[in-house]
């Protein structure tokens, strides 16, 4: 239950980021829940590979990286999805930040069941 409602809660985070920024397109609610599904995804399974590779170019920039190699899968995510758009990598950068930070606040929202 509890891992149905944050992947609903993903999916809103996902609609306000498009409110906040609109060189992000969202086509609808079903769409947010399809995109907030494969970045989960993407993120459960091809983040810790490039995270990985990428160690190296994350240490040299103090970290700085990594939210550039979030910007990248929020865009690649954007690119394999039709109905969801984001216009540059800048908005994919920004996106993805403010995707994570309402994504988090949200999940707050939720009590934890192992209290």
């Amino acid at each position: 239950m509890r891992l149905l409602l944050l992947w609903i809660l993903n999916a809103v985070a996902l609609l306000a980021v498009t409110w906040l920024l609109p060189s992000i397109q969202v086509a609808d609610f079903g769409t947010a829940l399809v995109a907030a599904l494969v970045l989960g995804f993407i993120n459960t399974l091809v983040r810790p590979v490039l995270t990985l590779l990428t160690l190296p170019i994350t240490v040299l920039t103090l970290g700085i990286f990594y939210l550039v190699l979030n910007g990248l899968l929020f865009w690649l995510v954007s690119a394999l999805l039709p109905g969801f758009h984001v216009d540059g990598f800048g908005s994919a950068l920004v996106g993805a930040i403010l995707y994570g930070v309402i994504a988090w606040a949200l999940s707050a929202l939720i009590p934890n069941s192992r209290g």
